[in-house]
């Protein structure tokens, strides 16, 4: 007799208001697996989870673990019956040390300081077991991302975590320590331990999972075993439809410069350097992608270049407005220059989480909703303005009065993008455009900035996704420790020429040089 399901879901639904999230969802996943769940943004995914693990009760249907029907009516429910659940955006207090986070959901006495060896015991085991050792004494906020999800992946067993949930786990990551994540993941799965894996990411489902089922519009519409399935009919099912990489196959207008960027540096609020002496043109019509490991400069670079940082040295140049040191400029100015910025944050930067969507798509563009006296706002134009964009980017659940906070990821930020591509901007500066996109998203983002390129446009688009880059850009400029390596024109580029530039190699490579420094992201 076969050993039942880890996780046994039958017929779960569940209602917010007119949006059904989720739709009589079936799923089995077997013990000691890695089973992916995939589907666009808004498909009923995240929901799924939070059900099971006890943030949300379902309307309807049942959950089984191990073959025992179970009722989880609160997250402290699924962590006593083994359930660990790890957030997209980590539930850890900056501030504090790694044993106080644990602390908090984990001392079983209110004397703090009495719990502390029996907890230090256990995250040593854990670290030893699994290989996910952790500085219980380090400050979180101090950490890499990669060590800060690492913590919140020993909060999840420490419990006794049978089964460990993931949700979007890499949409912070670099490729190393995406690598890292994934070897872990496969000596948690040695070990017995059942991983639910939610991701946007196909070429990781195809890497690490056992199974992974499909869904779509709050529905579950496939199951596959991975071996017996392929990206481009995963793509296909999220979607209902073929999905085509989308590429820049056009040639460059050639255009005009509408910037000007003279041995530019900039030093942060620590007074470090961030950007050292960088110097480039952007013409009308082109797409000049910047390549680079996060934490190269490509971030101040955008923020300088948006009015949000002040230079330290050098000029930039649109039209016939000057910026240096001694004449800054700020977002409102930069937007009536004719720039638009996509931050890389959306969450922290392109959206105030508690407002609604309509005051999110007016953010920075005012006028668009201003009533006939200049100092009230149109509540009826601001919807309307909301709606048509909620409707041209495809933003689900398309109600603009529902709170920005409640929607996935991935339909928040094609609304931030969907409000800078309305204001049809002469410059563009774009961070990260497809961070947690589903497939079919990121074909129509892509199109939407080849559009954009094709009306004269100039856009700045930084990525860590090589793929993106390459498929995108014009020109490619690598950046390494804040400096500018090199600039190349796409169609003379690979990953691995960009990926050297990127490690500090200095284009052209090397002769002799052959083997890749960066494996990249693929975009599906």
């Amino acid at each position: 007799m076969s050993a039942p399901p880890a996780i046994s879901l039958r017929g779960i639904s569940k209602r917010f208001g007119a949006v059904q999230a989720n739709d009589a969802v079936d799923l089995d996943v077997a013990e000691g697996t890695i089973h992916g769940i995939i589907g666009e943004n808004g498909a009923g995914k995240s929901t799924l989870v939070s059900i099971l693990s006890g943030h949300y009760g379902a309307d309807a249907g049942e959950i089984a673990l191990f073959g025992e029907s179970v009722k989880l009516a609160s997250s402290a429910d699924a962590i006593a019956r083994g359930i660990g659940m790890v957030h997209q955006h980590f539930m850890l207090v900056p501030n504090f040390t790694v044993l106080e986070n644990l602390q908090l959901g984990f001392a079983k006495t209110r004397l703090l300081k009495a719990g502390r060896k029996d907890l230090l015991a256990r995250i040593a085991a854990i670290s030893s077991a699994y290989g996910l050792e952790v500085d219980p004494f380090a400050v979180v906020e101090r950490l890499p991302v990669g060590l800060q999800q690492r913590v919140e992946i020993v909060k999840a067993l420490i419990g006794g975590g049978r089964i460990l949930i993931l949700d979007e786990p890499t949409g912070v990551l670099t490729p190393d320590e995406t690598d890292r994540l994934f070897e872990s993941l496969g000596v948690l799965k040695a070990k017995g331990v059942t991983i639910l894996l939610i991701t946007h990411k196909l070429r990781e489902v195809m890497a690490v999972t056992d199974n992974v089922s499909v869904m779509r519009r709050g529905k579950m519409v496939a199951h596959r075993q991975t071996a017996q399935t392929n990206r481009e009919e995963l793509a296909e099912l999220m979607v209902g439809r073929a999905v085509r990489p989308v590429r820049n196959v056009s040639p460059s207008a050639n255009g005009e410069v509408v910037l000007q960027v003279e041995r530019l540096s900039v030093r942060d609020e620590t007074g470090a350097e961030r950007l050292r002496e960088v110097s480039f043109d952007l013409r009308a019509g082109e797409i000049l992608g910047v390549a680079g490991v996060a934490g190269n400069g490509q971030s101040e670079l955008l923020a300088m270049l948006a009015g949000l940082m002040p230079p330290a040295a050098g000029t930039v140049r649109i039209g016939a407005r000057e910026i240096g040191a001694a004449s800054p400029s700020d977002p409102a100015e930069m937007r009536a220059l004719g720039l638009a910025h996509v931050p890389e944050d959306r969450r922290r930067e392109g959206l105030v989480l508690p407002f609604a969507m309509r005051e999110n798509a007016v953010l920075g563009y005012l006028d668009e909703a201003r009533a006939r006296r200049p100092w009230m706002i149109d509540r009826t134009r601001m919807t309307g303005r909301c709606q048509a964009l909620m409707d041209t980017f495809d933003v689900r659940p398309a109600n603009p009065a529902l709170r920005a906070a409640g929607f996935s990821g991935g339909n928040q930020q094609k609304l931030v993008l969907a409000r800078e591509h309305g204001a049809s901007p002469r410059i563009l500066l774009v961070g990260q455009p497809t961070r947690g996109v589903d497939v079919g998203a990121i074909e129509f983002i892509h199109r939407q900035l080849l559009a954009l390129r094709e009306a004269g446009c100039a856009i700045i688009l930084v990525s860590v996704e090589l793929d993106e880059i390459l498929a995108l850009s014009d020109r490619i400029m690598a950046m390494n420790g804040g400096r500018i390596v090199g600039i190349v024109d796409a169609a003379e580029a690979d990953r691995q020429s960009v990926g050297l530039m990127m490690a500090g190699v200095a284009h052209p490579l090397p002769t002799g040089t052959a083997e890749p420094v960066y494996r990249d992201e693929a975009i599906l």
